[in-house]
């Protein structure tokens, strides 16, 4: 775990308005917003939602356009925006005087090559590291953080994949000081899409090293 602050938090898939307004009550930095017509989470329109200045506004592409992802950050008024894709360097690149910040997501597996990273760190604010799956997006499952003693650069990145109440309690076990972020997802859930905040609430203290009620 990062020692020098606390580590960003970003809750992703959000979709209902009720949900986002009830998520937006509590500590979070980012707010994930999926943007990939297959996901069950997909987001299809803009809310009446008043996000707070605090929390960075998200979107999750999967090898989208890059006419369309422009659109959706005037459309949505994102502030980061995550590729999910096979978005090439170059992609990412194109994006760099747009003001957002750019998280691209790798799907690692104990045969995961670091070398395929280099060409992206001029151009990515972060990395977000999630387990592989042979279709796009979230497994619900971890992978194996040992993987990650092995990651060759300073680009801080975001852990994803699998992550629930139970390892989150290993998390500060994992010291690494460019670990800068948590991706939560499915694991709060009680169906895609719709988060159960009690479960989150749990976990921002876990998070934060803070007594969990008994209650």
């Amino acid at each position: 775990m990062a020692k020098q602050g606390k580590l960003l938090v970003k809750v992703c898939g959000m979709r209902e308005k009720a949900n986002i307004e009830g998520l937006l009550q509590l500590p979070i930095d980012y707010i994930g917003h999926i943007f990939y017509p297959k996901s069950p989470r997909y987001l299809a329109s803009p809310l009446a939602i008043s996000y707070p200045a605090s929390v960075k506004k998200t979107g999750v592409f999967v090898n989208e356009s890059q006419e369309q992802i422009k659109q959706h950050i005037q459309d949505f008024d994102l502030n980061a925006i995550q590729l999910h894709g096979d978005e090439p360097a170059a992609f990412c690149q194109a994006f760099q005087a747009s003001g957002v910040e750019i998280i691209k997501a790798f799907g690692i597996d104990d045969d995961f090559n670091w070398d395929r990273l280099a060409p992206y760190l001029p151009y990515v604010d972060y990395f977000l590291f999630d387990s592989k799956s042979a279709a796009y997006g979230g497994t619900g499952k971890a992978f194996n953080w040992n993987k990650l003693k092995d990651y060759p650069y300073d680009k801080p990145y975001f852990l994803s994949g699998g992550l629930s109440l139970e390892n989150l309690k290993e998390v500060p076990a994992f010291a690494d000081a460019r670990l800068i972020g948590l991706d939560l997802n499915s694991k709060f859930e009680t169906e895609p899409g719709l988060k159960d905040l009690d479960t989150l609430k749990k976990a921002l203290k876990i998070i934060n090293h803070e007594q969990i009620s008994s209650k």
